[in-house]
């Protein structure tokens, strides 16, 4: 396996072909284990992994304390290595309930100042706010993110699930690296204007969500239980005929990986790298077993007559339910 590159964007750093999307080692997909979590992050970072990604609300600052500890333990040549990418603005109670988003100028320094201190380090690497905030336009949160650019705490600006307008917008406030937002093959939405305006205005994609949360990951069943903490329990596409329907799709994409002698779950992760160099997956690897299940994609060569298959056996919009729970479907841009 060998580690390839890609530009964030015109304005931002080389990264690996690959990132480490680390929220599941802290929340969201039931427990984790943090030896396993950090000896995971090390064997990433081993492999030539480049990018690490949080959020500062992901279990309230465990994920940042979490990614330090691991930053601190490792290597100091694979520590230097590490770009970190951070989301902020969701606000939680301390029950873990979720109480909307902050944008303000204000709030966008003090988160982070917490980060930084949580993280261990003395710049963030990209930042960005997780959702749009209703009440503030973005050209006050990306101008805020941006004064921290100028000031050396922050090395670039990021945006996370908004739409073209908006894309455009921040984007006009100052220079953008790239989006992060849900790609997989059952999770094509931006190609109909927001692929296009990204490439246009020369800002990168980070795709989370490659393997739709373990979904179309070949690992999954339909008679797994899931805990309450458990993000799963609540997804639309977790639910009863909706799983059962994407499981078939699942299926056959099983299928043509095993013709090419892969797994499920690297060809579909393969595809994502297919969609074009400006565009660097991000797996959500909890354990080094996954880690490298993941990373085999990048030997995985899709043929056209592959492409062609995996087009046909799922096609755009094919899955059952929305990615999100209604209430959270209504905080994304299209």
């Amino acid at each position: 396996m060998t580690m390839l590159t890609r530009p964030l964007g015109n304005t931002g750093p080389q990264v690996s072909a690959l990132g480490l999307g680390c929220m599941g080692m802290s929340a969201l997909y039931g427990e984790a284990d943090r030896t396993e979590s950090i000896a995971t992050i090390h064997a990433a970072l081993e492999a030539g992994v480049t990018l690490l990604d949080t959020g500062d609300f992901y279990a309230m600052g465990h994920n940042e304390m979490l990614i330090g500890e691991a930053l601190r333990t490792a290597p100091a040549a694979r520590r230097e290595q590490a770009l970190v990418s951070v989301k902020f603005g969701a606000l939680r109670g301390p029950d873990g309930s979720w109480l909307g988003y902050d944008g303000r100028p204000a709030a966008v320094k003090s988160f982070a100042a917490y980060s930084l201190q949580r993280l261990g380090v003395d710049h963030i690497d990209v930042y960005r706010i997780a959702r749009l905030d209703p009440d503030v336009p973005i050209e006050e949160t990306v101008g805020a993110i941006a004064e921290l650019v100028e000031k050396g705490y922050v090395r670039h600006v990021g945006l996370s699930e908004v739409g073209a307008g908006t894309i455009r917008r921040a984007a006009a406030t100052a220079p953008v690296s790239d989006l992060q937002i849900e790609y997989s093959l059952i999770s094509r939405g931006i190609e109909d204007e927001i692929l296009p305006t990204t490439r246009e205005l020369g800002i990168g994609i980070t795709a989370y969500g490659v393997l739709s949360r373990g979904l179309i990951s070949g690992h999954f069943t339909a008679d797994r239980q899931l805990g309450a903490g458990d993000f799963r329990a609540m997804s639309p596409r977790f639910q009863g005929d909706n799983l059962r329907h994407n499981l078939t799709l699942v299926e056959a994409l099983r299928k043509i990986a095993e013709q090419k002698g892969v797994s499920v779950a690297q060809i579909a992760i393969a595809w994502v790298l297919s969609r074009g160099e400006d565009i660097v997956p991000l797996v959500g690897a909890r354990r080094r077993d996954r880690l490298t299940e993941a990373l085999g994609a990048l030997d995985v060569t899709l043929e056209p007559a592959d492409l062609a298959a995996i087009e046909e056996a799922i096609p755009a919009g094919a899955a059952a339910g929305e990615r999100y729970p209604a209430a959270q479907m209504a905080h994304l841009e299209s």
